[in-house]
């Protein structure tokens, strides 16, 4: 999968230990000659918090030992870990030797009074066998009661009786015990107001819980290859276009993680930039799926200009803060906050946290639609070395491109090998530019270097 993953090489896997064919043999394999790009990662991942989602059944998998020891790898590279599981296999498999007809094993339809005490037998015997397998990787961990939930009500005139959907997530209380280094386990039947039970699918769960705490990614993990479009595996796909599908043509999405899928887009969308839906039984999977560049599942990422908006009048005052000190070192021309709000339509701007921390322009030539120009390029000092800037002049581009230009147009006297390298900008003549253009150009006296790129 490029750029979504990492960038460790992969080898392939030797035979699982007991000699049975499993998805194991052909899964690639973390050797220690691979660490070096594992180590890479570490202060990218270091400090963040991963959302790790367990299908009943991955529970139920030879492979399960397996994964609780990369996720005491995690730990030990301090990447804080939730961990959420599901039950819908283990319900199954309770109704059957019960001889109980239940309603819905995954949360998602009606759950009665049988069904509902199957989940809290269910759920209770696979948080034990979890705290278990931790306990055996020397990590501390707690059941937490950290989720509140309303009845899901009647939809469209059916009572969901005791399904729930989430309310609210103590946030804090989650926070506190990852700070403890302590991995807190949420299970999959909730609380309501009144302090019973609800039960709530796993995959919501994992979706809330990640938009709570700002997690970095959100990994399914399941008894399947990854997600299925078509009937065929997609390694990766963007947001948008999994929007598209789920809303239009659901049908596309195979059934069995058709409820990742429509969680996936519900989690980018409230701030999770990444949700990985991994083969649980493949050894090594989760640790090969976020760090080597391939991957073993597949990858739901969000738009990468998601932060990137067009700049409005009350931004003037902050465009001309940010740019000063650029201004101050001869990078940027001087501009009042006058002439800035004048050509304030061709400003885009870079927020974090609602912060403006980055700008360009975008100039369009009426008498030459073809070409383009930008200009104004900043991003914060503290900001640098995150690929702020290139993403704003891609963005540019972009933007061009769909205005119908086929050249862009970029002067710089102090960055020009910030184009030339990171941007694909060439250097060219100072006569490539318009007649008007060329006239500032030369009263300017910069004598900045001109620099071209050709829109594909």
């Amino acid at each position: 999968m490029s750029n979504a993953h990492g960038s460790a090489s992969a080898a392939p896997s030797p035979a699982a230990s007991n000699g049975s064919a499993s998805p194991a043999q052909t899964a690639p394999i973390i050797k220690p000659n691979d660490l070096r790009g594992i180590l890479q990662y570490v202060p990218r991942f270091q400090g963040q918090i991963f959302v790790i989602a367990i299908d009943g059944a991955i529970i139920a998998d030879e492979n399960f030992s397996n994964l609780l020891v990369d996720i005491a790898v995690l730990r030990s590279l301090h990447i804080k870990v939730v961990l959420i599981h599901g039950i819908g296999h283990q319900i199954q498999e309770l109704a059957t030797l019960r001889g109980v007809a239940i309603t819905n094993n995954d949360g998602m339809g009606i759950t009665d009074a049988p069904t509902l005490d199957l989940s809290i037998r269910a759920a209770s015997r696979v948080s034990h066998l979890i705290l278990e397998g931790l306990t055996q990787n020397s990590l501390k961990a707690v059941i937490t009661n950290a989720v509140r939930a309303l009845p899901v009500g009647i939809i469209k005139g059916v009572d969901q009786q005791l399904t729930g959907k989430v309310e609210r997530i103590d946030k804090d209380f989650i926070g506190a015990l990852i700070e403890q280094h302590v991995v807190p386990l949420i299970i999959p039947v909730a609380f309501g107001p009144d302090g019973k039970s609800l039960r709530v699918n796993s995959d919501l769960l994992a979706a809330e819980v990640a938009e709570a705490l700002h997690a970095t990614k959100i990994i399914y993990l399941t008894p399947h290859a990854g997600l299925e479009i078509n009937g065929k595996l997609r390694r990766e796909i963007s947001v948008d276009a999994l929007k598209k599908i789920v809303e239009t043509q659901p049908e596309q999405i195979g059934e069995a993680v058709r409820s990742k899928a429509v969680h996936a887009v519900k989690a980018i969308e409230t701030g999770t930039p990444r949700v990985h839906i991994v083969d649980g039984r493949v050894f090594d999977g989760l640790l090969n799926e976020i760090f080597s560049n391939e991957g073993v599942g597949s990858l739901v990422y969000g738009n990468d200009y998601q932060q990137i908006r067009k700049a409005t009048k009350r931004d003037v005052r902050f465009i001309y803060h940010l740019t000063r000190a650029g201004v101050k070192r001869e990078e940027l021309l001087q501009r009042s906050q006058q002439s800035i709000e004048k050509i304030i339509d061709q400003f885009y701007v870079y927020e974090v946290d609602e912060n403006i921390i980055a700008c360009v322009t975008l100039y369009s030539y009426p008498d030459k639609p073809t070409l383009a120009e930008i200009g104004s390029l900043y991003v914060l000092p503290f900001y640098h070395n995150r690929g702020i800037g290139k993403k704003m002049v891609e963005y540019a581009c972009m933007q061009a491109k769909e205005r119908g230009a086929t050249s862009m147009l970029a002067l710089s006297t102090q960055s020009f090998g910030f184009f030339a390298s990171v941007c694909g900008f060439e250097e060219t003549t100072k006569e490539a530019l318009p007649e008007a253009r060329l006239k500032l150009y030369e009263d300017s006296g910069r004598n900045a270097k001109v620099m071209v790129k050709q829109l594909a």
